[in-house]
């Protein structure tokens, strides 16, 4: 139990927020962009964390009329900004299910997902609803719809349901943990998307895990550049202060913008996706830029490179760190590491090809490693435990691990473990291995490792450390590519911005590279291409199956 003016047992994530608005009624809980002013400065319009409980009230009062209540999976495209907060905490008031898509998945993504999902209802911006309309999404399921920000395409305003529900009682909560609370949907970057299942109790362990693991204290200022992690900032006590920025496309970002919003609020917690940290960073050290407000950086949605977190970290007081917590949208955070040791002490065996450190597991979590499976995993018992050292499968356990997919058996039956002990043990279908200092080390997705003939096995992450060393490359992706019968690795080269190098001249380094060692000896091709393939979320983890493909059309080993 919490106390707040009155006890409050906190078993719905919405729960956070009514507890912020007794005890910090009047302190800022979320700022969004709103125009610009005359001098070309963004303006803010803002919610207190009062005013947010009472709209999010209202709002769940006129849903709960429209019949959006216990178990309605509900469609939420609704760009961020305050009503986005309002709504999904009315929906978590409700007992209805948000379903979040990412936009940037484009008209097949979406409607793919929403297939999936068979949403009850659709709450959305104009433009959703026509796109909804024009292209059949929910059509067979969607009974009821709301507009947000405007009129037509059939549906309720949010207008209309915040009238209705000023009219009404104020909705009683009677949500378990473990009820039903959201449907994430992944990214797509190794597949097609998949419906996460989210338990209020998933939402509430991962607060826990990301409060302790990096001391967020009330009354902090976040700046959130991925809009799924700023709604858990009223939960944490954190003011979320909305970036003006396109949140599907952080690579692009303004880095002036996000400076400002820092300056103008003080903002003391950042979130931002390796591509957004690159650019910002590298803005910063061009113009000297300094951020002596911020308490910590996270960055999180790929590995981070060492040149990047040293950019960014350059920007900060000396006893501030960027830190990297490791996860996936099925189990966040599982480790952390901080820029310091990085930089520091793990820096050198990255770029000998050890993998990347990402840390100690955070509290609550526990980490194995298995050997390498592609087939589904019944018992753990049938699992078996690898030795600290050797790079296995990994697998995570903890209570805001997610258990299923949604509708998805099989791809269920494949990444979860049943164990007496756990409710489910979660195969985070990525590769690495333990330390003997017990530190988690990531060498790769298992789907992208390169199976060669012989029998020998390439993990990604270890062979393109040895190659991002050179000062002309940017990143390096290994592929496997099938040529004459056999299978032989490949590496693709994306250049550093600017970079001038004959290509030649870099493949004979390259090689020399590769030579120094003995898991990268055999790379012998290696390809230039103009701008990696990355994921639409986070701008950041390569597609390696379309490099492979790419890779595989080149006509000779020269090519570039």
């Amino acid at each position: 139990m919490i106390r707040g003016t009155t006890p409050l047992e906190i078993g719905n994530i919405a729960d956070h927020l009514t507890l912020q608005a007794q005890e910090r009624p009047y302190s800022l809980a979320i700022a969004a962009p709103a125009g610009r002013d005359s001098s070309g400065r963004t303006r803010h319009v803002h919610y207190t964390y009062r005013q947010l409980e009472d709209d999010s009230n209202r709002i769940a009062a006129g849903l709960l009329q429209l019949g959006i209540g216990p178990g309605v999976r509900t469609a939420l495209m609704v760009t961020p900004g305050l009503d986005l907060f309002a709504v999904v905490f009315a929906l978590l008031k409700s007992g209805a299910i948000p379903v979040l898509v990412d936009p940037g998945l484009g008209r097949k993504g979406i409607g793919s997902c929403l297939a999936d999902a068979a949403p009850e209802a659709f709450i959305g911006i104009p433009k959703a609803h026509l796109a909804r309309r024009l292209f059949g999404w929910g059509r067979q399921t969607v009974r009821t719809a709301i507009t947000v920000g405007g009129k037509g395409w059939g549906a309720t305003t949010l207008q209309e349901v915040r009238r209705r529900g000023s009219q009404a009682a104020r909705p009683g909560t009677s949500t378990r943990p473990e009820d039903v609370a959201a449907i994430l949907f992944t990214s797509g970057s190794t597949g097609a998307p998949k419906g996460v299942v989210y338990t209020h109790q998933t939402f509430l362990g991962q607060v826990e895990r990301i409060r302790t693991t990096y001391d967020i204290r009330p009354g902090e200022i976040d700046l959130p550049t991925f809009p799924l992690f700023a709604l858990f900032d009223p939960a944490l006590g954190m003011a979320a202060v909305i970036p003006e920025m396109n949140p599907t496309r952080p690579a692009d970002v303004d880095p002036r913008r996000i400076i400002q919003a820092i300056e103008d609020f003080g903002v003391t917690n950042m979130f931002g996706s390796p591509a957004l940290i690159n650019a910002v960073g590298r803005y910063g050290e061009k113009h000297g830029t300094k951020l002596p407000t911020l308490r910590r950086v996270l960055s999180a949605g790929a590995p981070v490179p060492a040149a990047v977190l040293e950019r960014f970290a350059g920007m900060l007081n000396e006893d501030t760190q960027v830190f990297t917590p490791y996860g996936a949208t099925e189990a966040l955070p599982v480790a952390s590491i901080g820029s310091d040791e990085v930089l520091t002490e793990t820096r050198q065996q990255t770029e000998s090809g050890n993998g990347v450190c990402v840390g100690l597991p955070v509290a609550g979590v526990d980490v194995d490693v298995i050997p390498i499976h592609d087939r589904a995993i019944d018992r753990w018992d049938d699992a078996g435990t690898l030795p600290r050292g050797e790079i296995g499968e990994i697998v995570v356990r903890g209570d805001h691990v997610t258990r299923e997919y949604f509708r998805r058996p099989a791809e269920t039956a494949l990444a979860k473990i049943v164990d007496p002990s756990a409710p489910v043990r979660h195969r985070m279908g990525d590769v690495g291995y333990l330390d003997d200092r017990g530190r988690l080390w990531f060498c790769g997705r298992k789907s992208h490792r390169v199976l060669l003939d012989d029998g020998t096995t390439l993990h990604t992450i270890p062979c393109e450390g040895v190659f991002n060393v050179h000062p002309a490359v940017y990143r390096t992706a290994l592929v496997g590519v099938t040529e004459a019968g056999r299978t032989l690795p490949v590496l693709c080269v994306e250049l550093e911005a600017g970079a001038a190098i004959d290509p030649a001249t870099l493949r004979r380094e390259l090689a020399a590279l590769g030579k120094a060692h003995d898991h990268t000896r055999i790379i012998e091709r290696f390809l230039i291409h103009p701008a990696f393939p990355v994921d639409i979320r986070h701008n950041a983890k390569i597609f390696r199956e379309k490099l492979a493909v790419w890779a595989a059309a080149q006509t000779a080993p020269a090519a570039s």
